[in-house]
Order: structure tokens, then sequence, then C-alpha cells
């Protein structure tokens, strides 16, 4: 039904565009453009005011696409987000056999713009063949790449309060997300005291040391990177640290940022307290020859909760019969990442993911499996077309 051709050129149009997470705005006017050429009325596009309340510079809100419904039936919402990771920068997408790559050393952008096409092509098909479907909700979410914040301010009501959602940000078309980790995100702020390095070291505590010791002591106890608790499993990490201006100068203040997940809400509780306890302990063990000794500020916040929807629920039982239809093999899948969906079903809209070909996100072996596209295309169509 769709237009193989047409959707593929939209892929590559949109894998172009530059769009990373807050600087979305030439994404969102590339598809507020190709959305009123294929037949959209002015009327039925926004943008919220997600960027205003996210802050931090970013360029516009989420992009909402209502369509009226031609048929009774309570909405449906379709999403997917549009910035990609900073690897994707200067990207040039090029098809070689059944799959789009880059032509540098660049990520793709596959993630997630394989989502925001494919958006494209159902709501264009919808149009052009004149398809009956129920009220239709499209959501082009920001920032999801730093922590799903365009989904966390996303209100139901400005969404049209969809009875279900079918959010798009995997690879293979069979494969149906009903659950995704919960995150938090911390930022340690570890003081120390300064002196000079050569002439008396002895009277500074150093920053850099009692980061040290509390990232050693996170291991030892076994809660970095892949954590394993008897039955419980989540993962940490510890990403960007900043610290010290100069090599004779006793370092005095260390910022640092990273993460904890879990599907398990409690544990990830515990994962995250092991960090905060590891960092105000090391600060308080090194001192200097006064006895003085460091200290740390460990600010922690939710990213996101852990969800798992139950089989048997309404969407996931229609999304597993449009699989069918495909000629696939439905398979349910629950995710180590985040996903919008984490947010959605949590604002009480009943949301899988879905799979339009792209693979090995954030990396420079990134790719879009060409046929996959189409299907998660053939797929969209499906759900959002049948009553």
């Amino acid at each position: 039904m769709i237009k193989r051709a047409l959707a593929i050129r939209h892929l590559m149009d949109l894998l172009k565009v530059p769009g990373p997470s807050g600087g979305e705005a030439a994404v969102a006017a590339l598809v507020i453009a190709k959305l009123i050429k294929c037949g959209c009325k002015k009327s039925w596009l926004r943008h919220d005011d997600a960027h205003k309340k996210i802050g931090d510079g970013y360029e516009v809100g989420n992009l909402i696409v209502k369509l009226p419904g031609t048929t009774r039936g309570p909405r449906r919402l379709f999403s997917g987000h549009m910035d990609t990771v900073p690897l994707c920068r200067g990207t040039i997408p090029v098809r070689r056999g059944n799959r789009i790559v880059p032509r540098t050393r660049t990520a793709l952008g596959g993630d997630n713009r394989t989502a925001v096409s494919c958006l494209v092509t159902i709501v264009e098909t919808l149009l052009h063949e004149k398809l009956p479907h129920p009220p239709l909700t499209f959501l082009f979410t920001v920032g999801e790449e730093v922590g799903l914040r365009g989904a966390r301010q996303v209100k139901s009501s400005d969404l049209g309060k969809p009875a279900m959602g079918f959010n798009y940000d995997g690879g293979d078309p069979a494969a149906i997300i009903i659950g995704a980790t919960g995150a938090d995100r911390w930022q340690a702020e570890v003081r120390g005291i300064s002196s000079h390095a050569g002439v008396h070291p002895e009277d500074g505590v150093s920053a850099v040391l009692i980061t040290s010791k509390a990232i050693s002591e996170i291991a030892a106890k076994g809660f970095f990177g892949d954590v394993r608790k008897g039955k419980k499993t989540g993962t940490s990490n510890v990403g960007p640290m900043q610290g010290g201006e100069a090599t004779n100068q006793v370092t005095d203040l260390m910022v640092l940022r990273g993460e904890c997940r879990s599907h398990d809400a409690a544990f990830l509780d515990r994962i995250t307290e092991a960090y905060r306890r590891s960092f105000e302990a090391a600060a308080a063990s090194v001192k200097n020859t006064a006895g003085e000794s460091g200290s740390v500020k460990f600010n922690i916040a939710r990213d996101y909760h852990s969800f798992e929807m139950k089989s048997d629920s309404p969407v996931v039982r229609r999304t597993q019969d449009a699989v069918k239809k495909l000629g696939l093999e439905p398979r349910l899948v629950i995710a180590n990442g985040g996903l919008d969906a984490n947010w959605l079903n949590r604002k009480g809209i009943p949301t899988v993911t879905l799979g339009a070909g792209q693979h090995n996100a954030h990396t420079l072996r990134e790719y879009a499996d060409i046929r996959e596209y189409l299907l998660g295309c053939e797929l969209g169509l499906s759900l959002a077309s049948a009553i």
C-alpha cells in the first residue's frame, strides 16, 4: 500500500538534517513541510511548550499532529523522537544494497530518523489513499537521547488522550517492546582543599583522590558496570568528569555525572545509594595534616520509571495481530534502554515500541535496513487504519 520509493526518499531526506538533542528545529521544519505537502492542514500541527519547561536553550517543543478521524473510535497515538546523538554530526547517508549507511566515520542517525520518516509515510499514505481511520495523533518528540526530556514534559491532554500508543524506536518490526528499564541520573560535586602541589601538598585535600577512591569502592562492591546481586540486575556508569586547573595545584573540585539503571525500582534505589555512600565515605576519609577532609554534594534525579505491560493487554494483542498479518512471527521484548514509552505509559497511555530498521545505534557501524524500514511503515499503516 505504501509507495516504497517515496518512503525511502523521506528517510534519506531526514537522515541528512542535523538534529542534536535540543537542536531539532530543522528536523521539525522538514517534517511539517512534508506533512503539509501530503495534505495535512496547518491547523492539525502544533508545537507544545516542552522546550520552555526543559530550558537549556532547546529550540522547539514536541511536534504534535492530530488527524481527525474518518470513522468513530478511540484515538491512537504514534510517536518517534527527532533528535540524534552527537556521533551523527556531519553524517552523509548513502544506499548500499538493502542498507543505508554513513559515507564517512560518523553514526547514521537511523536512531531515530527511521521512526520520523515512518510516521510521515503513514500519514501520507492514509491521506493519499483515503483510508478509513479513527482519530490519530502523531508525536515527534525532542530530547529523547538525553533522558526522554520531551516525552517527560508532554501532556496527555495535548495528545487528545489516546487510548493506546505505538512508539517507534527499534529495528526488527516483529519485536514488540512491552517493557523497559528505569534510570537515575546523578551528579557528584566533590570538593577538596587547594594547596601548592610542590611546596605544601600535605595542606591539600585532593578531589581527584576522593573521586578515585569512591569509584574503586563502588567497583569493589560490585555496583559498577554490569550489576548482579542474586536475582537482581542493573547497570551503572560514570560519564563526564571535569576538574583541575593546573598540575602544581592540589585539585579542589571535581564534577562527575553518571547513571544507574534497573527494571526493579527498589534495586535501582540500592545501586544509586551505593554510589552516594561511597562518595560520602571517600570524602570523609581523605584528610590533610590539619585533619580537614573533603566533602561531596550528591544530587539524584529519577530520569524515568521502569514499566512492563501485560502480554494480553489490548495494545499488545492488536500489535501481535498486525505483525502476523505481515507474515512475521511477533516476539515480546523487554528493553534495557529507556524509551519515550516509559513516560507515555507513566502518563496513562498504554504504549508498545516497534522497529523500523535501525541497527547498531550510537556507533560508527550504524545502518538502516531498508526491508525492515518498509515493513515498519506497513505495520504502522495497518495499526493506524485498522478498525
